[in-house]
């Protein structure tokens, strides 16, 4: 079927966290938001018809996945990745962020130095730190618009703070980058030489723009399938996080047990039967929503990046390998953290990420959700158009 991805889907009034909370969390009821990373879009009709099939059999007990959800997963990372994991790696978790939370509490104790790459999605912080231990930052460098890896600064950084743990962002939110196979290896091979657990989060994979390409981390060498946990979720693909569902492959039995318990302890067990149906009809049936999706996104970035060479010059987008995300330089504009967060809410009446969220590095950027109805993306850019050139007449005077 054709997808029109141009309709409104009205979300408010729905306890839509995107739409109907900007109150609660501080910000003018107002505001047009395009922060969080869900999307505006319905999701792909063979989930809607299983989850409507679901909910009319009424009997929502204890669930687990059978071989078909398995299989399903297996399709498509297999089609889209050439990566085949092993049905005993599999862990089910209600969402990316409770597995990495969960791996701080498994493979490290409290007080050790757990490696991220600032600046990166704020939750990589708080459940480094709200389990009392201690973030170690080796941030990604900005060069002629472009993030790159210091490795040196990465591998000292390792040594020096004796770190056990390493999340890493791939594809890298908020940045886009899409790392390389070379890039990979290289910080693989650093943290197998220092003995460093990777917590590899893929929830961005599937999307990725033209001329990029995604290596699953793990793949990249088979030795480092020993000391990798790799977290995987259709819920950013066909925007299903309110089902609770991530997919997380450990291969080491060693690493599983100890994972495995931190969830025991934390007293989880069983995902939703949403979850699990949800994932298994969109990794099944959802290949011709998807494509459509991406076609549609494709249009999206392309409005976007034209829009602020022709009408909004002083903002500098860093141009995205991959993710719906997208990360916009606006230190041109000249202003502090403060009046730019000013600038956005209360002049544009937009509610975005800020980067200084991201960590110090993010200092002067915004996070764009663009996953909206070309519309609502040409809305929320007429605003900031207007909010700008106020700016402008300022420094004009």
């Amino acid at each position: 079927m054709i997808y029109n991805f141009d309709e409104i889907v009205e979300r408010r009034n729905t306890n839509c966290l995107k739409y109907d909370f900007a109150a609660e969390r501080g910000h003018r009821p107002d505001v047009l938001p395009l922060w969080v990373a869900d999307m505006d879009f319905r999701t792909a009709l063979p989930v809607r018809e299983r989850l409507a099939a679901l909910a009319q059999y009424g009997v929502f007990g204890y669930s687990e996945g059978k071989e078909s959800y398995f299989d399903a997963i297996l399709s498509w990372f297999g089609k889209h990745y050439g990566w085949q994991p092993k049905r005993e790696w599999l862990i089910e978790t209600p969402g990316v962020v409770f597995a990495l939370a969960m791996c701080v509490q498994a493979f490290t104790a409290p007080g050790d130095g757990v490696l991220i790459q600032q600046p990166v999605y704020y939750p990589y912080s708080e459940v480094i730190r709200d389990n009392g231990r201690r973030i170690v930052n080796a941030p990604l460098q900005l060069r002629d618009g472009h993030y790159e890896i210091d490795f040196a600064d990465f591998e000292q950084k390792i040594a020096s703070e004796k770190v056990k743990l390493f999340l890493l962002c791939s594809p890298h939110n908020p940045t886009g980058r899409v790392f390389t196979r070379d890039e990979l290896l290289q910080m693989g091979r650093i943290c197998a030489a220092h003995h460093v657990i990777v917590v590899s989060d893929e929830i961005h994979e599937d999307f990725i723009w033209p001329d990029h390409r995604f290596e699953v981390f793990q793949e990249t060498d088979p030795s480092f399938r020993d000391f990798t946990v790799t977290c995987t979720a259709p819920t950013k693909t066909f925007n299903l996080a309110g089902l609770q569902i991530s997919n997380i492959f450990v291969p080491n039995p060693a690493l599983r047990r100890k994972l495995r318990h931190a969830i025991d302890a934390a007293g989880y067990s069983q995902v939703t039967a949403f979850g699990l149906a949800g994932c298994e009809a969109a990794y099944r049936d959802g290949e011709e929503w998807y494509d459509q999706l991406m076609v549609y996104l494709k249009g999206n970035l392309d409005f976007f990046r034209r829009f602020l060479r022709e009408r909004l010059p002083e903002l500098r987008l860093i141009e995205p390998e991959g993710t719906y995300l997208l990360w916009v330089d606006m230190r041109g504009l000249g202003l502090s953290d403060a009046a730019l967060a000013d600038l956005i809410e209360n002049s544009a009446k937009l509610w975005l990420d800020a980067g200084s969220v991201f960590g110090p590095d993010g200092s002067g950027f915004e996070r764009f959700n663009i996953a909206c109805p070309r519309a609502v993306l040409r809305q929320a850019l007429g605003q900031l158009e207007q909010a700008v050139q106020a700016v402008r007449g300022v420094s004009k005077a």
